[in-house]
């Protein structure tokens, strides 16, 4: 898959993760419409005896026809993912107390250096440089394109790596800007806040009760045991619905960052590189305190620090936010031509 084709995939996949989001946001909101709000769109006008004998019509009230709750979620999850798209960059590098490098300390300069090198090589705008204030060795990228794109690296990284070293994490963070995987994963980012959110609202109306929750089940449509599964299918979706939606954003992390591997070692022409700088990251275990987990799924590595990333299987793929290291390495070995061949054995 050439960059092109990388661009098209992603934006493609942008369009299905906000689909998918979309689709949380109508299914909590209908929810709380229908179980709380009683809304009922099909609900017949009343038909009321008044006190000096006349008929009248008592219309549906504005709850039963609006579903208030949908629409408060939607303009939500549009209003958190729009605020991403435009502040995001500038939310993440405060969120981490990233400063801006100076060309006056030599690493510093040398990795402002390496940003404008990588920039060239990738074709692409120089992004800025940034600095974490943490020991630990890790690195990220954000923003929306590669206008306004931020390279930011931890001072761990910089005192650790050599200049070839930064190149290949460089390399990798400047994949992710040219495929467009940093306005990805900001969008989901703030999405996965949004569903955290209207999920903590919709808990909080559950624990405090509802005026529908039973009654309306009961009495719209003959209620009966139909009601009671959609209930419990709702508040099931209520429950996992931040959990899913973080597993969603962690997949999509583990496939880009394979890809962002590769484009680091066809921006240096030296996958060398980033294979030793991925061998110091690795055997460096302690967490990047300044990152959070909000901004784990941009990073080159977990932040958290946990080997979670050196196990295999089902849970591993599920709840860590990076392949294995060791994958990610091997990768690598593979494309510099350095993986060890078995000699034939003597008869």
């Amino acid at each position: 898959m050439n960059i092109y084709e990388q661009q098209t995939a992603n934006r493609r996949m942008t369009a299905l993760i906000m689909a998918v989001f979309v689709l949380f946001f109508l299914l909590i909101g209908l929810g709380f419409d229908y179980f709380y709000l009683n809304y009922d769109p099909f609900r017949q006008p009343e038909v009321q005896l008044s006190s000096d004998g006349y008929y009248e019509v008592k219309p549906p009230s504005l709850p039963h026809r609006v579903p208030f709750g949908t629409i408060i979620a939607l303009l939500i999850g549009a209003g958190l993912a729009a605020n991403s798209y435009f502040n995001g960059p500038g939310m993440v590098l405060r969120s981490t107390m990233s400063r801006l490098a100076v060309p006056d300390d030599d690493k510093e300069r040398q990795f402002i250096n390496v940003v404008a090198e990588m920039a060239a090589a990738a074709g692409l705008p120089p992004p800025k440089a940034y600095v974490v204030p943490d020991p630990d060795l890790n690195a990220f990228a954000t923003g929306t394109s590669p206008q306004n794109a931020v390279i930011a690296v931890t001072e761990g990284t910089l005192q650790a790596m050599t200049r070839e070293e930064l190149q290949g994490v460089v390399g990798h963070e400047m994949s992710h800007i040219r495929n467009y995987d940093t306005r990805l994963m900001t969008i989901c980012a703030a999405l996965m806040g949004a569903i955290a959110l209207l999920s903590d609202f919709a808990g909080r109306s559950m624990r405090f009760g509802g005026r529908g929750s039973s009654r309306g089940s009961s009495d719209r449509r003959g209620g009966g045991l139909l009601m009671i599964v959609l209930f419990a299918v709702w508040i099931v979706l209520v429950i996992l619905a931040p959990l899913i939606s973080r597993l969603l954003a962690m997949a999509i992390s583990r496939r880009r960052e394979y890809l962002a591997d590769a484009g680091s070692a066809e921006l240096t022409r030296n996958p060398q590189a980033l294979i030793s700088a991925l061998e110091k990251i690795r055997a460096a275990v302690m967490p990047t305190r300044a990152i959070n987990n909000g901004v784990a799924h941009m990073c080159i590595t977990d932040p958290r620090g946990s080997l979670i990333e050196e196990k295999m299987g089902l849970t591993a793929d599920l709840l860590a936010t990076h392949p294995p290291m060791e994958k990610r390495i091997l990768a690598l070995k593979i494309m510099a031509y350095q993986t060890e061949h078995p000699q034939p054995q003597a008869a």
